[in-house]
């Protein structure tokens, strides 16, 4: 199988040429400016920048039977090279983002439920509205042979954004740490090994249309995640395990300063609450969320610190800084956190 990846050497483009070279033994080729990140020696490398006019130019002459695009900024980039691949490129993956629906979501939503609106053609726009673009423009040139995976909360060794990394130094710090409740909170999200796999599959049989590529709802349990942290990182941590109320009510965000956490009830819930019958049905397999935990704190440890995200504007960082941890504990629990 002759396997395609444009960019290739962040977290999720990264485990995908991990997936392909590694464990399929197929024949692997990127295509990205040279930038950022590394890559198997036995990857074939191809530079461009598909911003840029001419920029696909080192696409031409080539045959691949599969591509993957994980791209997620204006539309247009995936339109160009889309187009650029038409004749030389079977399937064409495009991985997505369950951000692409339209708000207010209902809890437990499908794959039916209304999409933001975007264009092709873009060439600015918001996070979902590039994602949405992103998937118009890979239908519009690939049909039926376009691949649409709207991944959700993506978590594994590799992750650039930082959401588990931050849980796993903070338990590794010790003390008191406010643990957001309920303890047997339901989590939904997907390792990034398994998400390669799955797309990889499906990508390689010629399966279309767009899919939720996500675990079921209570694959683990926000006391299950934090708790295995504690047993991983061999820490003396204690989890406070606070209700939601005074957390929200003292100014926490959700997802973002306490990451991954979003409570029952929440306007953001539908995040951790996606139908995924459909990716299931084909043949969607989730690790168990010890194996997750323990992998990323092992790969933590040999880089040292997150990444930089490969190509891609720096986020807001996550987590709450200790001072503010500090605060919040001695208010709802009396105790304090380390400083």
């Amino acid at each position: 199988m002759r396997l395609l990846v444009l960019g290739g050497t962040g977290f999720v483009g990264g485990a995908i040429v991990s997936e392909g070279v590694r464990r399929r033994g197929w024949s692997v080729t990127v295509f990205n400016r040279g930038l950022h990140g590394g890559v198997p020696a036995v990857v074939h490398r191809l530079r461009g920048d598909r911003t840029a006019p001419d920029g696909l130019s080192a696409l031409a002459g080539g045959e691949w039977d599969l591509v993957v695009d994980t791209w997620d900024g204006a539309p247009r980039a995936v339109r160009d090279a889309a187009r650029a691949l038409v004749g030389k490129a079977r399937h064409y993956v495009y991985v997505s983002s369950g951000s692409v629906y339209a708000e207010p979501v209902e809890p437990g939503s499908d794959e039916d439920a209304p999409t933001v609106e975007a264009a092709a053609a873009a060439v600015d726009g918001d996070y979902a509205q590039s994602k949405a673009g992103g998937e118009r423009a890979a239908v519009e040139v690939f049909g039926d042979h376009a691949l649409l995976v709207r991944a959700g909360l993506i978590l594994g060794p590799g992750e650039d954004i930082g959401r588990l990394p931050w849980w796993l130094t903070r338990i590794a710090r010790g003390g008191e740490v406010l643990a957001p409740g309920p303890r047997d909170l339901p989590l939904q999200y997907v390792d990034v090994r398994d998400l390669a796999t799955w797309l990889l599959d499906r990508g390689a049989e010629g399966v279309g249309g767009a899919y939720n590529v996500v675990s079921r709802t209570g694959h683990a349990t926000m006391g299950e995640l934090l708790e295995t942290a504690v047993a991983v990182t061999g820490s003396d941590a204690v989890l406070r395990w606070t209700d939601p109320e005074p957390i929200l009510a003292a100014g926490v965000v959700p997802w973002n300063d306490l990451p991954i956490w979003v409570p029952l009830g929440h306007e953001y819930r539908w995040l951790q609450e996606r139908g995924v019958e459909r990716a299931y049905a084909a043949g969607l397999v989730c690790r168990p969320v010890a194996e997750t935990v323990a992998d990323t704190w092992r790969w933590l440890r040999e880089v040292g610190q997150v990444p930089p995200r490969a190509g891609r504007p720096a986020r807001a960082a996550v987590g709450l800084d200790p001072e503010r941890e500090a605060a919040l504990l001695a208010a709802v629990t009396g105790t304090a956190a380390p400083a």
